[in-house]
């Protein structure tokens, strides 16, 4: 065996050997007590299973390999069988190379979205609402869930600022999750329109930020509340009776990173000060990751993801229904359609083009 099959067997064990484990512990029912816990070693479970099946059908093709060549040393007409299985093969080992490109730990996360207007004033606000509109359809077209975390409004209803959080049901795929597929929507989009308060027709150039955090469960980060410093204020803007009469309103600043949050959405400063700690949380996981990127070498930096949230990624061109993301060269003229929510099809180049990135990052 040469050093790279045993390699590949080394890791198939250790694999299987984790596999078996994590099966041997969903079973026991102390487990589902912690539910945290649970749904840690579930999601872990669900993205072991293709991988332990595609070594399962590994296993079981080069068997019937070795006996169709057997068969074929006796019989030029079994020779046929012997290439069909080598055609499968080769697939088969395609696959797992992709499976066991180094992954994102966070890409089985929920997600949490942030879109914050920029240069253009009210216009970059309404843009912003088109942002959240155009996640919400995509989002409830693939079955996920949309929860405001907060929000401030501009006059003319657009949003200075906005978060939500994007959740997938218990039964979904665990490499088709929110922050796996939405996490290259970070960064600067730009729109080229003509604003509704623009009275000449001229055509206008604004921005929106948007920001994309793992949605992680309370116990995967440890938060030292002596690093905190939380301040209560009165809710602004739109909200339910008390609301704005009240400090309902929460502003956590961790001193460590010097990230801030705040929450004044829920109607009580306990819900609105858990809300904050859940953006917080999503936002320290997310720096960790980005220190670890950019400490990363060179070669093994996804090409597509940016550390620099200031960058400018993709462009809507509404003259010419026009979108494009300017990190992988993409372009269509179905604008008005992706502002509906049709972004799969951009969505599936990003994640290509970053599976490509993987590949050939991999030894």
């Amino acid at each position: 065996m040469d050093e790279e099959a045993s390699e590949r067997a080394d890791r198939a064990a250790k694999i299987r050997e984790e596999f078996a484990a994590l099966e041997h512990s969903l079973a026991d029912p102390a487990v589902h007590a912690d539910q945290g816990k649970a749904r840690r070693l579930a999601r872990r479970h669900a993205e072991l299973t293709p991988i332990v099946r595609a070594f399962d059908e590994l296993e079981e093709l080069r068997g019937d390999r070795e006996a169709a060549e057997e068969l074929a040393a006796e019989s030029p007409s079994f020779r046929s069988e012997v290439e069909a299985i080598d055609e499968r093969l080769v697939e088969i080992e395609q696959r797992l190379v992709e499976l066991l490109a180094p992954r994102d730990p966070n890409d089985s996360a929920d997600a949490i979205v942030e879109i914050q207007s920029g240069a253009g004033g009210e216009e970059s606000a309404l843009f912003a609402g088109d942002l959240l509109r155009m996640y919400t359809r995509y989002a409830e077209a693939v079955g996920w869930s949309v929860e405001l975390l907060d929000s401030a409004e501009s006059d003319l209803g657009g949003y200075k600022d906005v978060v939500v959080a994007i959740k997938a049901g218990r039964a979904a795929d665990p490499h088709a999750m929110p922050y796996g597929v939405l996490k290259f929507e970070g960064g600067v989009h730009r729109v080229q329109r003509v604003p509704v308060t623009e009275s000449q027709g001229r055509i206008h150039t604004s921005a929106a930020g948007v920001l994309v955090f793992p949605d992680v469960d309370d116990d995967e980060v440890e938060i030292d509340e002596g690093d905190l410093r939380i301040d209560v204020f009165r809710a602004s803007g739109p909200g339910g009776q008390g609301v704005n009469t009240t400090d309902s309103a929460v502003r956590i600043t961790h001193l460590p990173s010097g990230i801030v949050v705040s929450c004044q959405n829920e109607r009580s400063q306990m819900q609105n000060r858990q809300q904050a700690l859940r953006m917080l949380r999503a936002k320290l996981v997310d720096a960790a990751a980005a220190e670890a990127e950019a400490a990363a070498s060179e070669a093994r930096r996804s090409q597509v993801r940016t550390v620099d949230r200031s960058e400018r990624v993709r462009t809507y061109n509404f003259p010419e229904n026009r979108i494009a993301d300017h990190r992988i060269g993409y372009k269509a003229h179905n604008l008005d359609q992706v502002l509906g929510g049709d972004l799969q099809p951009l969505l599936t180049a990003l994640a290509d083009a970053d599976r490509a990135a993987r590949l050939a990052s991999t030894p």
